[in-house]
């Protein structure tokens, strides 16, 4: 490898880049797969970067990455642990961390992509490598896909991912069907009668009102699905009042919600609308609350034969001992919206990032969740070595498995 992947992995790490901005992210992957010789074009989908490496006759894989970073203060105490900035939508100023191991993501592409160049001899094919902006807000494939990529690139005969995670380093997590589930974004807003702190009768709270539909959302979970099933209900943020002694006249409520199928997304989403309006009035609501979708992300479903393949080339890539079944994620992606689109099918897997002999410590000791910062944790980070060769050589030996 000619590339300094540390270096570049240390480099993005420092400079974070919010959703749909990640204008000096997508000018380094640029100017890297320029370097190995791809076809490039830049700004599909406002920063999304689209790399085509052909090598003759034969299959086309579409390898994806992701490069967005979050509105998180990154607290790990590293060396090169980001002190950036960046503006959010609503214009404030925010701190931003890849505290989703997106900058990871990046490196592990291009050292693949590299790979891939090195060994043209034996194999033939096209690869189209997908620098995705903007998975933060589960929207940057469908802006690629939106901008005409399909007519930029030839039809892929599978697509495939892979996402950082804490598990031990070297290990691969795969499975076929469901990977990760569905999600939607829902902002709620409850209106009340607003007025003086002191005159609580003659107002409509919203606070409370608000207080008592996120307690109650809590039982959709616990009351209404079946044990046996999976659904998560979070209520990740409340904004209501400027000032103690003023009653508003509205509050908001940005709610988070995971299902793995249709099925229960349906369930869900009339359970959460039931409860919204209903709280709305018990509480003498004279507005009807506003129940808004910001974003809705289809599951993550891994094609079971593809899959198989892939498992099989990993398993004599790093060893069958390093590829487990991790169960299927709750969390969601935007990297299916590319295998829909297009008919083709998918394959998205996971890799450890975490030491491995920290990882088995916590294990033993029962405490994980304690011990090990997870996705989105202002301290998690992962070990460089052998995170980045590991990425490198699961994403190539997957492209090798469907290329001739």
């Amino acid at each position: 490898m000619t590339i300094d992947l540390e270096a570049l992995y240390t480099d993005l790490h420092q400079h974070p880049e919010l959703s749909f901005q990640e204008t000096r992210t997508a000018g380094i992957a640029a100017g890297h797969l320029r370097d190995l010789g791809l076809e490039v074009h830049e700004g599909i989908g406002v920063t999304g970067v689209v790399g085509i490496l052909r090598n003759g006759e034969g299959p086309v894989v579409w390898a994806r990455a992701d490069m967005d970073a979050l509105p998180v203060g990154e607290e790990t105490g590293l060396a090169y642990a980001s002190t950036a900035t960046g503006i959010d939508p609503s214009g404030n100023t925010v701190p931003v961390m890849h505290a989703c191991g997106h900058d990871m993501h990046v490196t592990a592409m291009i050292g693949a992509v590299e790979k891939l160049v090195a060994e043209k001899a034996d194999w033939s094919g096209t690869v189209v490598v997908l620098i995705q902006p903007a998975e933060e807000y589960g929207a940057g494939s469908r802006a690629m896909l939106d901008a005409g990529l399909r007519d930029l690139v030839p039809h892929p005969d599978v697509v495939l991912g892979q996402h950082v995670t804490p598990l031990p380093a070297g290990t691969i997590g795969v499975r076929p069907g469901t990977q990760m589930a569905a999600s939607d974004g829902l902002t709620v807003v409850l209106h009340g009668r607003g007025g003086h702190g002191s005159r609580p009768h003659s107002t409509i709270d919203p606070v409370v009102m608000a207080a008592a539909t996120v307690m109650r959302l809590q039982t959709i979970t616990s009351r209404e699905v079946d044990p046996r099933d999976v659904a998560v209900v979070t209520v990740g943020s409340i904004h209501a009042g400027l000032k103690n002694n003023i009653i508003p006249a509205e509050a908001k409520l940005e709610l988070s919600l995971r299902y793995p199928n249709d099925e229960m997304r349906d369930k869900v989403l009339a359970s959460v609308e039931r409860i919204v309006r209903a709280e709305a009035a018990a509480s003498g609501a004279e507005r009807e609350p506003e129940i808004r979708t910001d974003h809705t992300l289809p599951p993550t479903i891994n094609d079971a034969d593809a899959t198989a393949r892939v498992t099989s080339a990993l398993q004599r890539a790093l060893g069958e001992a390093a590829v487990i079944d991790p169960g299927m994620f709750t969390g969601s992606e935007d990297v299916s919206w590319f295998a829909r689109d297009t008919g083709a099918p998918l394959v998205f897997w996971f890799w450890g990032g975490i030491d491995a002999a920290k990882f088995a410590e916590s294990a033993a000791a029962g405490t994980l969740d304690k011990d090990i910062p997870t996705n989105h944790s202002p301290f998690f980070a992962p070990e460089i070595h052998p995170t980045i060769e590991v990425g490198v050589t699961a994403l190539s030996a997957a492209a090798r498995e469907f290329l001739d």
